[in-house]
């Protein structure tokens, strides 16, 4: 479950870089954001039919996702099993809980918001200021974040995604066996630079429009 946990995570944070830098498109104009979202809807045909790729990307997304979840649950509940009450004691308990409960409760955060996110930019059944099957794709982050409590949801919750990525990358690591000794420091400076990255890459264009920067 280790390994399943390590290798989902990985492809998630591969993919939410992806993501992030193709957000950063915002910042080209319409014509780049709409011709890079069309593009990856037309990719590989015709071997693959239009959207092919787009939606076995999302379902990746969304098995990696819950299959992460249900492992961290798993061993979670394996390991309170295994601990009990009786005789024991936790002599790191700021640490260990501060840890534990940041990685816990901020996956079930990033989860809901995972759901929350494809119903509304994917799905388009969430409409947030206006009619999204009439608007292009620039047009339907213009209005998304032209509204400042998105803005901040979406603010808190990448800084959530930060944090589990950060923990979650060095944890990867080990649990892959690349955590010796002489890899550490490399290992969590890639941990620290890739959340830094993304809370800062996916937040600039909201930012931007709220700021009104990108109209």
């Amino acid at each position: 479950m280790k390994i399943l946990m390590a290798v989902t995570g990985l492809f998630f944070v591969f993919f939410v870089l992806f993501h992030m830098y193709g957000n950063l498109k915002m910042f080209a104009g319409p014509e780049a954001y709409n011709g890079y979202a069309e593009h990856l809807r037309v990719m590989f045909e015709p071997i693959l039919p239009r959207m092919g790729l787009l939606w076995i990307l999302r379902v990746l997304l969304l098995a990696s996702v819950l299959v992460h979840a249900w492992a961290a649950f798993s061993l979670w509940d394996k390991a309170r099993r295994a601990r009990g009450t009786v005789g024991y004691v936790n002599r790191h308990p700021v640490a260990t809980t501060y840890a534990a409960r940041t990685m816990r409760w901020g996956g079930v955060l990033i989860l809901a918001f995972v759901v929350f996110h494809l119903l509304h930019f994917t799905t388009l059944h969430i409409e947030i200021g206006g009619d999204y099957q009439a608007l292009s794709p620039y047009e339907r982050m213009i209005v998304s974040f032209e509204h400042w409590w998105l803005w901040l949801a979406y603010g808190v919750v990448m800084v959530l995604l930060a944090m589990h990525v950060r923990h979650g990358l060095w944890s990867s690591m080990a649990t892959l066996g690349a955590n010796q000794k002489r890899r550490q420091l490399a290992i969590n400076v890639i941990a620290l630079v890739a959340a830094t990255l993304l809370v800062v890459g996916f937040m600039l264009p909201p930012t931007a429009i709220l700021l009104d920067i990108i109209n």
